[in-house]
């Protein structure tokens, strides 16, 4: 008789507040809560904790939710795409604020007990040397690395499509990325979306990173779009079984964004999500 595929265990799901930017944080939280979530991804957009109001009595109330709800935070992720955040920016000034912003987010994150900061490459202008671009982002994500290391935090890397960066896009891109960095304290991100476009595989990721592959992103696409499961036509499901044999032993969380219209009704889009991911995830108390 054949053994069962391993699969991934149900506590390393891990909640967040993606996709419930238009209501209060505490309803992000009790939803969470209501899906027997110990651990949270911040996504850090208004209103909830974005990097621009984030004063004294905002992060106290962020910590008070999630106190009140019996979350830790895991992982913060600020706003930095859309955002006129960008750490690679050919613009000294916007670079400097964007390193000093992020420096400040550190603080923030290790101020409500998280574990990690999370960064991505930033862009370049598009009519300079790349190799300029690429530059900038290493030292800048080198930079806010020894801030948060000093702060007792790891901090997560994820590539970027195209679209969105045009300094780190496949698995190797952030290979080299992370080697210019040279942080000891930096892990890096698997986004399922993101690996679809750049053509990556599970694979690759776990042969390039090993143990340094700490988060996932799970979501649908066609394949971008980051889509509640089911709504796409990527092979999650597989992908799933494939980091479980490998030994995977990081979070995953969901990250729907869509064309905006989750956010209308994100509870029904998390429900979604976890009904679909639910079959492929070993439950906690049967792991000992």
């Amino acid at each position: 008789m054949n053994a069962p595929l391993p699969r991934l265990s149900a506590d390393q799901l891990i909640g967040a507040n993606f996709s419930f930017q238009h209501y209060p944080l505490s309803e992000a939280a009790k939803v969470m809560q209501e899906f027997g979530m110990a651990r949270i991804e911040l996504w850090g957009i208004a209103p909830h904790l974005d990097l621009f109001h984030a004063d004294a009595a905002r992060i106290a109330h962020v910590a008070a939710v999630l106190a009140d709800h019996n979350l830790h935070l895991h992982c913060l992720t600020p706003e930095q795409v859309i955002y006129p955040i960008n750490i690679a920016s050919g613009d000294d000034a916007y670079r400097q604020a964007s390193i000093e912003r992020f420096c400040r987010a550190a603080e923030i994150c290790a101020e409500l007990g998280g574990n990690y900061l999370f960064l991505t490459p930033g862009r370049g202008f598009e009519d300079e040397p790349a190799e300029r671009a690429w530059e900038r982002s290493a030292q800048a994500l080198r930079h806010v690395a020894e801030h948060a290391a000093g702060l007792g935090l790891h901090c997560l890397l994820e590539p970027l499509q195209r679209r969105e960066s045009n300094i780190a896009h496949s698995a190797r891109d952030l290979r080299r990325l992370l080697d210019m960095v040279a942080a000891d304290n930096m892990d890096v991100v698997l986004d399922t979306v993101a690996m679809a476009c750049a053509g990556d595989t599970v694979a690759d990721y776990v042969s390039l990173f090993g143990n340094k592959l700490a988060h996932v992103h799970v979501a649908d696409g066609t394949p971008s779009g980051h889509l509640v499961l089911g709504d796409g036509n990527l092979p999650v499901a597989s992908w799933l079984s494939e980091l479980a044999q490998a030994g995977y032993r990081g979070t995953l969380t969901f990250e729907p964004f869509g064309d905006g219209s989750y956010a209308l009704d994100p509870v029904a889009a998390w429900t979604r999500n976890m009904n679909a991911i639910s079959p492929h995830l070993e439950p906690a108390e049967a792991l000992t």
